[in-house]
């Protein structure tokens, strides 16, 4: 069993010094200069990276449209998400949920699970990873776009079927395995 850093059990260790070179993010998801990327027909804006949580995790601000989410997956971290407006039915080690908006769901490393908005609209959700890399993979199988507005490209078969062969080759980069559509 893990414990944390604040169990009694824990010896009593120094704060490490303040680090200056890290700087204070404050992450608004329609600021010119945020990140956003066509994922899976969703749009997925990259609200604090890796890169500036030192790897320690991630924070994405999910657009789901309706019926659309990702296939039966696992990986290496934990993933945590809040359902900002909307409902979802997330499945989680086979067995199925319905989530709404004001919910957290927390899905532990290595477990299988997925999820699918069912609101009938779309979906809003903040997706915090830990540590990070999932935001680094978004980018990498995205398509980026202008805004979080913008419209999902619509890829042909063999834009299709070549970002299935990305998103295959990186899988095991970024410690996850997906299930076989």
């Amino acid at each position: 069993m893990i414990r944390s850093p604040h169990d009694a059990s824990s010896p009593a260790l120094p704060i490490p010094a303040d680090d200056p070179s890290r700087t204070l993010t404050v992450a608004d998801p329609d600021a010119p200069d945020a990140h956003h990327v066509a994922v899976a027909g969703g749009l997925y804006t990259i609200l604090v990276s890796g890169a500036q949580t030192d790897g320690r995790y991630c924070l994405v601000d999910m657009l789901v449209p309706d019926g659309g989410g990702p296939p039966a997956h696992r990986h290496d971290f934990e993933e945590m998400f809040t359902l900002l407006e909307g409902e979802l039915e997330f499945t989680f080690r086979g067995r199925s949920l319905t989530v709404r908006a004001g919910s957290t769901v927390n899905v532990p490393a290595n477990a299988p699970h997925a999820f699918r908005n069912v609101s009938g609209s779309v979906a809003r959700m903040l997706c915090m990873c830990t540590p990070a890399g999932q935001d680094e993979f978004f980018m990498a199988v995205g398509d980026p776009v202008e805004s979080r507005n913008s419209a999902p490209p619509a890829p042909t078969p063999q834009e299709r079927a070549e970002k299935g062969r990305l998103i295959e080759a990186l899988l095991p980069r970024y410690r996850t395995e997906m299930a076989k559509a």
